[in-house]
C-alpha cells in the first residue's frame, strides 16, 4: 500500500481524490490547503484523516510515498522542490510549469533527490482517445498524412474556475496543453509549429482562441484548433474531436464519442463510452473517468513499471506550449 498526500483542496481535488479511491493500492493519509477550512471539508468528504495548512508540517510529520499537487501552476515548482528534498515522489497537475525554465528545474530537483516526477495529464487517457490511437495502430487505414484535432466550445469555464479570467496566458496553457499532448500521443514528436491567437471575450486577460499548424516528425501535418468562444450547432464540451486522413482511409472521432473508420470498402462506426463511476458527472464523464486510468498508470510508475506521463515526457508538451506563445507573439514558425 502506497501512502500519499494531496496538496490543494480546490475544484479538481474532488475528482482527483475520488479517482484515487478507486485504486486499492493507494491510501491518502493527509491533505494540505493554505485555507485549512477548505481542506477540512474535502478531508471529511473523502475520509482523509489528517489536515494541514503548513506544507512543511505535512511533509515533516507524515511518512509519504508521494504527494499529488492539485494547485495553481504558479505553486507547482515550490511544492515539487519541498517534497523532492524530503525524498518524496511528486505527482503534479498540468500544466507542469509556467515556463520551460521552471519545468527543467522541477525535473532537476527530482533527479538530484532520486525521486519520481509524474504529470497528471489525463486527456490522453480518455477512452475515445485511447480507441483512436488503437485504430491508428491497427493499420486498417494505413499511414496518416493529415489531421485536424479540435477542442472548440462556448462552455463558460470561468464559472467554476474564475481565476482563468485573470490568466495572461489562457487557452493554450489551460486546454492547449492537453490537446498538444494528445497530438504527441497520436502522431509522435513535433518538427515545427506555427500559431495564431485571438481574444474574443472582452473581460478576460488572455487568449481564448488559438489555431496551430504542426508538422510532425512522422510526416503528419496536423491542424489544432482550440476555442472557448465558438457558438456551434452542438456544444461538445469537454470532448476532443479529431479527423485523421490516412493513405487507405479516414478515422473520425466526432461528438458523443462516435468513432468512425472510413475506407473505400466500408464505414465502421462505434460509440466509445467512458466508464461511469458513481462520483462521475455524466456530462463530463469522458474527463472524470480518465483520471482513474491516468492514476493507475502513475501508480505503475511509482512501483517502477513505467509511466507515460513522466516529467521528462511532459516537458516536451511544455515546450510546445511555450513555442505556441512565441510563434503567436513573433509571427514566426518555431522549429524543434
Amino acid at each position: 500500500m502506497l501512502r500519499g498526500a494531496v496538496i490543494g483542496a480546490g475544484f479538481w481535488s474532488n475528482y482527483q481524490i475520488a479517482a484515487w479511491k478507486e485504486i486499492s493500492e493507494v491510501e491518502l493519509v493527509a491533505i494540505y490547503n493554505r485555507t485549512i477550512k477548505k481542506a477540512e471539508v474535502v478531508a471529511q468528504k473523502f475520509d482523509i484523516p489528517k489536515v494541514y495548512n503548513s506544507i512543511e508540517e505535512l511533509i515533516g510529520k507524515e511518512e509519504l510515498d508521494f504527494v499529488d499537487i492539485i494547485t495553481d501552476v504558479n505553486t507547482h515548482s515550490l511544492f515539487t522542490r519541498k517534497a523532492a528534498e524530503k525524498g518524496i515522489s511528486v505527482i503534479c497537475q498540468k500544466p507542469m510549469a509556467s515556463s520551460r525554465k521552471e519545468a527543467r528545474a522541477m525535473i532537476s530537483i527530482c533527479e538530484d533527490n532520486h525521486v519520481n516526477l509524474f504529470i497528471h495529464e489525463n486527456f490522453r487517457w480518455q477512452a475515445p482517445i485511447r480507441a483512436l490511437k488503437k485504430a491508428l495502430q491497427s493499420e486498417v487505414t494505413g499511414k496518416p498524412f493529415k489531421a485536424r484535432v479540435s477542442f472548440c466550445s462556448a462552455f463558460p469555464v470561468y464559472s467554476n474556475q474564475p481565476f482563468l479570467k485573470e490568466q495572461e496566458h489562457f487557452i493554450i496553457s489551460d486546454v492547449g496543453s492537453h490537446v498538444l499532448d494528445i497530438c504527441r500521443f497520436l502522431f509522435g514528436e513535433v518538427k515545427s509549429l506555427y500559431c495564431l491567437t485571438q481574444q474574443i471575450k472582452p473581460d478576460i486577460c488572455g487568449e481564448d482562441v488559438a489555431n496551430m499548424l504542426l508538422e510532425m516528425k512522422s510526416g503528419v501535418q496536423c491542424f489544432v484548433e482550440i476555442s472557448y468562444a465558438s457558438i456551434l450547432e452542438k456544444e461538445s464540451f469537454p470532448q476532443t474531436l479529431a479527423l485523421i486522413e490516412c493513405e487507405k482511409g479516414t478515422i473520425h472521432l466526432s461528438t458523443d464519442f462516435e468513432l468512425k473508420i472510413i475506407t473505400k470498402e466500408e464505414i465502421k462506426s462505434e460509440v466509445i463510452k467512458p466508464e461511469l463511476y458513481d462520483w462521475v458527472d455524466p456530462a463530463y464523464s469522458v474527463v472524470h473517468s480518465s483520471i482513474v486510468d491516468c492514476n493507475r498508470n502513475i501508480l505503475n510508475g511509482l512501483k517502477g513499471s513505467g509511466c507515460e506521463t513522466s516529467g521528462y515526457d511532459n516537458y516536451k508538451t511544455v515546450q510546445l506550449v511555450a513555442a505556441a506563445y512565441e510563434s503567436a507573439l513573433t509571427g514566426n514558425v518555431i522549429h524543434f
